[in-house]
């Protein structure tokens, strides 16, 4: 196996150059799948509802983070294949050069990223970067976008996890109030509550609901 760089000289500084971009791209690639995909909140909602239950370890991380990569993907296949049909594919047939490749194959995620970013919170990144409002969300600044849809992701992240919670908990404190009245205080109230908070969980087909609801949330799909 060996690379060819074609003929030495410029053509070859500029072919190990694009090699260069593309490995140091492929080693962002898991911080771009935190930053600029549905990922965060999605598993930001499944850990919370692991908690919720109570379940300790149950399930694992390796099928948490499975669930949450497989839902990633899911709600961001029409981006990625908008991004492939706009400027990869174009950029590797040769018919238009790379950085407008790859600057097209940004777009599809950039509408993604304006359509699930708060308003309120682009304001504010727009605001501290003391940068004018766009004309149009095609031209809104990465640097203000990226913070803007993470803190907007880690918010409704954060919020369907309460609202998760709130079931759970209260099983939980009628749990702990019918160990007191029974005057059974030395027994821990979880014990009681998870086989109770389970068999909810299961009836009410939660992990089906929590899925749809996940993937429905995302607006620019």
């Amino acid at each position: 196996m060996s690379l060819d760089f074609g003929s030495t000289g410029s053509g070859s500084t500029a072919k190990l150059v694009q090699l260069t971009a593309l490995i140091g791209l492929l080693s962002l690639a898991p911080s771009l799948l935190v930053m600029a995909t549905a990922f965060a909140r999605i598993v930001i909602v499944l850990s919370l509802l692991r908690s919720a239950i109570g379940a300790q370890g149950i399930p694992p991380n390796p099928v948490l983070i499975g669930l949450a990569l497989f839902l990633t993907f899911f709600v961001m296949q029409p981006v990625v294949e908008a991004s492939w049909t706009q400027g990869l594919q174009p950029m590797l047939a040769g018919q238009v050069a790379e950085l407008d490749g790859l600057a097209a194959s940004a777009e599809p995620f950039r509408r993604f990223m304006v359509a699930n970013a708060r308003d309120s919170d682009l304001a504010l990144f727009l605001d501290l970067a003391r940068l004018p409002a766009p004309a149009s969300a095609d031209q809104t600044p990465w640097r203000a976008l990226v913070p803007a849809f993470m803190v907007s992701e880690l918010k409704r992240g954060f919020e369907i996890g309460f609202l998760m919670f709130l079931p759970f908990l209260v099983i939980d404190l009628v749990a702990a109030s019918l160990l007191m009245s029974l005057g059974m205080m030395m027994l821990p109230p979880s014990v009681v509550a998870l086989p109770f908070k389970i068999i909810f969980f299961v009836m009410v087909d939660g992990w089906r609901l929590v899925s749809a609801s996940l993937v429905q949330g995302f607006s620019g799909q």
